[in-house]
């Protein structure tokens, strides 16, 4: 899969300075005048040849390398200035070139493969935001544990591949984390995989879809944390496949745009200026949990099927309870 340059950081909050994606190359290292003071970000790759340039500009604080090959990737160590860092497409064999990197701040990996340690990355002393996306080699996490500044972790695979996760165990070493972002990813590990998660006492954002986990685990992450934003997925998620306008006597048809935004997440403000909202003859009930399956809320089955998936994930909540009160029990 080729790169997306898509900006997939949530910028909510001041966890990312990042320039996005698509402006890294507004920034070419070869469109700038070489030792400039006033030179603070950088994106290069194997195709400049005039890369080492990258060592003599004295205030450089970002950089962005594209399929960068090996000797670049080892020379970046010598640039103690460096506080953000982008790596694209590229095959390292171990990341411990980054590790003289005391002074990074954020780090963004993505199509990154060839390695499978992530503990140079967790020893950065002031790491605050980690993004990591489609990598190939990575399923444990634990080399994060040591992380005592990280606030924001994103761990995403791509929609033709799922970041495969051991466990959920590197959780328990990571307390002060405010944000925990979870795309196109599969767990290993039996129930109660996200026990850990109890312990993430500083969490203010979860973003994780319904679909990934099995459904036991949404139960016990809406006892683990409930009220973190992002939590609250229930039995199941009503889901429409089309859109109709929305209609003139509706009252949130009279609404402000500010208003619709926030307090009426149904209704999609198109770009025409038209409002549109979910056609109800196209809706069906999407259950939580991987391979929870879905029905068509027209279907004469459909309100049993509901009332079925409820009562169990009410008991699952239950279940979940206990192990909840006993986790923070043990860890006082």
């Amino acid at each position: 899969m080729q790169h997306h340059f898509g900006d997939f950081l949530d910028r909510d909050g001041s966890y990312w300075t990042i320039v996005p994606n698509r402006e890294r190359y507004a920034h070419r290292i070869d469109d700038v005048p070489e030792k400039s003071a006033d030179v603070t970000i950088l994106t290069m790759g194997k195709h400049d040849e005039n890369w080492r340039r990258v060592l003599a500009f004295p205030n450089l604080v970002e950089l962005t390398l594209h399929e960068p090959t090996t000797e670049q990737l080892e020379a970046i160590g010598a640039i103690p200035s460096i506080r953000r860092l982008r790596i694209t497409h590229a095959r390292p064999q171990t990341l411990d070139f980054i590790r003289p990197m005391r002074a990074l701040e954020e780090l963004v990996l993505e199509y990154v493969s060839g390695f499978s340690d992530l503990s140079p990355v967790g020893a950065l002393p002031n790491l605050r935001a980690l993004h990591m996306e489609n990598l190939r080699r990575v399923s444990s996490f634990s080399g994060l544990v040591a992380s005592t500044s990280l606030k924001y972790l994103a761990v995403y695979g791509t929609t033709d591949w799922e970041q495969p996760i051991d466990d959920f165990e590197f959780l328990r070493g990571l307390p002060q984390l405010e944000v925990l972002a979870l795309w196109q990813v599969k767990c290993r590990a039996p129930y109660p995989a996200m026990l850990p998660a109890v312990h993430l006492r500083q969490l203010k954002r979860l973003r994780v879809h319904r679909s990934y986990l099995a459904t036991d685990e949404y139960a016990l992450l809406e006892e683990a944390l409930g009220g973190v934003e992002g939590v609250g997925w229930g039995p199941c998620e009503t889901v429409a496949r089309s859109e109709i306008p929305l209609p003139a006597d509706d009252p949130r048809a009279r609404l402000s745009d500010d208003v619709i935004r926030s307090n009426h997440p149904e209704v999609l403000l198109h770009y025409t200026g038209k409002r549109l909202i979910g056609d109800p003859a196209s809706q069906w009930f999407e259950f939580t949990g991987r391979g929870a399956g879905r029905v068509k809320c027209s279907s004469p089955t459909a309100q049993a099927k509901r009332l079925e998936k409820s009562q169990r994930y009410e008991g699952m909540r239950l279940q979940a309870k206990a192990l909840v009160e006993e986790e923070r029990a043990r860890a006082g």
